[in-house]
């Protein structure tokens, strides 16, 4: 039994490792507010997002908003994206503005036809990248997440069910999360999808908090692709590995030697080194202990080698 749960823990950080990506796909969508206050939030929100991620090297970024954000437009773009992308790639969706649930589907609401989950997630299976985010930050959100998750994808869901209906906040932390250096609580320079949204989960939080308002969304994900999504402190198991390795941001000098193509390499050798240590943390119950150790101790050497390298 411990053999097959080590193999098992192998292809996890097999996964980790395969995220020396060469780029990242984004495409952001800002859907149907249905009041100007709406309306001018969720393209706010949207134009914010678009602004950071196209400072980002190797990021193609889509962004669609107001009338352009419409289902037909929607999936000419994921299209071509999905004549783009390569395997190795990365691929992030994030969608902004209302949703609804009737308690079998959910759809997100845009101009004219509204979007269902399960036609998010034909689309989505469509992009060869194999390593995929869906940061889904609408009311309701929690009810797509059956339809989306799959092996391989992360799942972000701002509410814990499709039944949390009222207007979200949590997509204006997400795109704050992106800019505020105090999301990297590793210190890393590059900016996970855990990191972020922790922040985001935080400060949802503390609006409710600061407004003395009950609480009406409570942000949930699921990485491993299947099961039922979880609160942030309420993991077991593989949950949260995918969005721990899953960078979405770099800052400072994380950005500065993407930025620089004689330290890209070293840069995408770092991350990788850093995630087979996440996924050797995370499978370490699952391994025998003098085998973790030695497999730990061997990468942590590599990635002080890398991290001298890169300080030169």
């Amino acid at each position: 039994m411990r053999r097959v749960q080590q193999a098992a823990w192998g292809g996890a950080l097999l996964l980790a490792a395969s995220s020396l990506h060469a780029a990242t796909y984004f495409v952001t969508v800002a859907g149907l507010g249905g009041e100007p206050d709406y309306e001018q939030r969720f393209t706010a929100t949207a134009t914010d997002l678009d602004r950071v991620l196209k400072s980002s090297a190797g990021a193609h970024v889509f962004t669609l908003t107001g009338k352009n954000a419409t289902k037909a437009q929607l999936a000419e773009t994921m299209a071509a994206v999905a004549g783009q992308a390569r395997p190795e790639d990365d691929f992030v969706l994030t969608l902004i503005g209302h949703g609804s649930f009737d308690g079998v589907e959910y759809k997100f609401n845009l101009p004219g036809p509204d979007v269902s989950a399960a036609d998010l997630a034909v689309l989505c299976d469509r992009v060869p990248a194999r390593r995929q985010l869906i940061v889904n930050t609408t009311s309701a959100s929690g009810g797509s997440i059956a339809a989306l998750e799959r092996p391989g994808r992360a799942v972000i869901a701002a509410t814990k069910t499709g039944t949390e209906k009222n207007a979200t906040v949590f997509a204006r932390y997400w795109a704050e999360a992106l800019e505020d250096p105090t999301t990297d609580i590793d210190k890393s320079n590059a900016l996970s999808a855990m990191e972020a949204f922790t922040y985001a989960d935080r400060k949802t939080a503390a609006f409710y908090d600061t407004q003395k308002r009950l609480a009406t969304e409570h942000a949930v994900f699921e990485d491993t692709g299947h099961g039922e999504a979880v609160r942030l402190g309420k993991t077991s198991g593989k949950e949260g590995l995918l969005l721990a390795n899953f960078t979405v941001e770099r800052i400072g000098s994380g950005q500065a030697a993407m930025n620089d193509p004689g330290k890209r390499a070293l840069l995408a050798k770092k991350e990788e080194l850093e995630q087979k240590i996440d996924a050797l943390k995370y499978g370490k119950a699952a391994m025998d202990a003098e085998e973790y150790k030695r497999q730990l101790t061997a990468v942590l050497v590599q990635l002080a080698t890398v991290q001298g390298e890169l300080e030169k």
